[in-house]
């Protein structure tokens, strides 16, 4: 198996049909995410100027640990193409939905309380303070588990090594990959 951190990860080429109780490779994802934090991977779409790019990105980067997709149509969350993707790819929300409630092929998450992030994990941020969550940038540091030592990638705003605590947010959510079914 090829390098994800050195290599374009193509969500074509690159995925298995997974297996139960896969291991998330951490490494891999903190890698990957070190690796495409300031540029694009050219083999996905560039959601930055329709919306952000940030949950894109979390997603690019928990496939490099999961190396697996879930192609359930609408419910699943995969990355073919701009045009044949599923709504948890790219969308805050959805990628919580899937994560929590997925017990099929690719990664599930569960929510914990920050102390117990991991590089890897995302961290999904209450901007607004409407009620929704809207960023999710990706743990690439844990720290001591506090919003000034977890430090993160994202993208829509270009950040590596980023301290949580830089944010202002009203809630977040951290999301810790559990399993790769």
């Amino acid at each position: 198996m090829t390098d994800l951190c050195f290599t374009n990860l193509s969500p074509i080429s690159y995925y298995t049909t997974g297996g139960m109780n896969m291991v998330y490779n951490r490494a891999r994802a903190v890698a990957y995410a070190r690796r495409w934090a300031f540029s694009r991977n050219p083999a996905y779409y560039d959601f930055s100027y329709i919306g952000g790019d940030c949950t894109n990105f979390a997603s690019q980067c928990i496939f490099a640990g999961a190396g697996v997709m879930n192609y359930r149509p609408v419910t699943g969350w995969f990355y073919r193409s701009v045009s044949d993707r599923t709504p948890s790819w790219t969308g805050v929300e959805q990628l919580y939905d899937f994560l929590v409630s997925n017990r099929g092929a690719g990664p599930q998450g569960r929510v914990v309380p920050l102390r117990e992030i991991r590089p890897g994990d995302i961290v999904q941020l209450q901007l607004d303070g409407r009620g929704r969550f809207d960023h999710a940038p990706v743990v690439v540091d844990a720290g001591r588990g506090t919003p000034d030592t977890v430090l993160i990638a994202a993208h829509t705003i270009d950040s590596l090594y980023r301290p949580l605590s830089t944010y202002s947010y009203t809630a977040l959510r951290p999301i810790h990959i559990f399993n790769v079914g």
